[in-house]
């Protein structure tokens, strides 16, 4: 009975070194975290809950600045906007990326290295030089407006990142070029896991390119497609440089951001509580869809 006692109790526990050998290990690493990260997230909370300047009294606040960001048309559009620029960080760099990674992984064309290697390019750029060549490039007189000229397309020129409608798609276009090379170079990667019999067991059904990809190919790489929602979801919301570079927020706050307001309310109108309630807003709302996206990709998966 002793023995078999001792045998349940030998199963139960973690094989190698006793679990508070474990927390040794990765204690240094937790000692950081929690002071270049949690304590300043504690702060931004604290901070939420007052109305501060930076440089008077804080006085308590409550919910209010919460019940602002619901209620204040300033503060609700910077989320919206947010929201809308998913679709050129996220969804279209991932439908690109699947569609470049199909063709690359079927054809065997001369030069595909280099092209692989150009369409990676921004990924290796800082975000502020992105930011300055596509500031020029959508310029009144910068290239895009002069290709349309030339083409007989002039009618079409517009101050790209000074006009109201086009502003915000303007930048979402510079994210979806930013984003596709990473997305491609994940789903390359993925696709060359898939075992080859799949896709000959396919071909013999009578499976065309269409079907193949659908059900060979997108199943394949479930996994990938879940990182590069969560980076590209990351990344959208998170923007700051293209917005700060390119347009500032404007014209008026048609480009706004939540990452951008945050440094809009904290650094110029000093109004440090707000700032940290969209700071810890926008925190849960990449929570929330993050794992989200990491949820129905498991679901599916299982």
């Amino acid at each position: 009975m002793r023995l078999a006692a001792l045998t349940r109790a030998y199963r139960r526990r973690a094989p190698g070194e006793p679990r508070a050998i474990g927390y040794l290990y990765i204690l240094p690493a937790l000692i950081v975290y929690a002071v270049f990260l949690l304590y300043p997230f504690g702060q931004s909370v604290w901070l939420s809950f007052v109305h501060w300047d930076g440089l008077t009294v804080a006085t308590p606040a409550g919910f209010d600045n919460y019940r602002a960001l619901f209620s204040d048309p300033s503060l609700r559009a910077p989320f919206l906007h947010a929201l809308l620029l998913l679709v050129f960080y996220a969804a279209l760099p991932v439908a690109i990326g699947l569609l470049l990674a199909a063709v690359m992984s079927r054809a065997r064309v001369r030069g595909m290295t280099f092209f692989r290697t150009v369409l990676f390019l921004p990924q290796v750029l800082a975000l502020i030089v992105v930011g300055v060549a596509w500031r020029s490039i959508l310029a009144p007189d910068g290239l895009l407006n002069d290709v349309l000229r030339a083409v007989g397309l002039g009618g079409l020129a517009r101050p790209w990142l000074g006009d109201y409608t086009w502003a915000l798609p303007a930048v979402g276009v510079v994210g979806t070029w930013v984003g596709t090379g990473l997305c491609m170079v994940l789903f390359l990667a993925g696709a060359q896991r898939i075992p080859r019999e799949l896709y000959e067991a396919a071909r013999m059904d009578g499976a065309g390119p269409l079907r193949e990809f659908r059900t060979v190919t997108l199943p394949g790489l479930r996994p990938q497609i879940a990182v590069a929602l969560t980076l590209t979801i990351v990344a959208g919301l998170r923007n700051f440089d293209l917005i700060y570079i390119t347009t500032s927020g404007g014209p008026g706050n048609a480009t706004s951001v939540p990452a951008y307001e945050v440094y809009h309310r904290a650094f110029e109108t000093n109004q440090v509580g707000s700032a940290a309630a969209v700071g810890v807003a926008l925190t849960v709302l990449i929570f929330v869809l993050t794992v989200t996206v990491s949820r129905l990709v498991e679901g599916r998966r299982a």
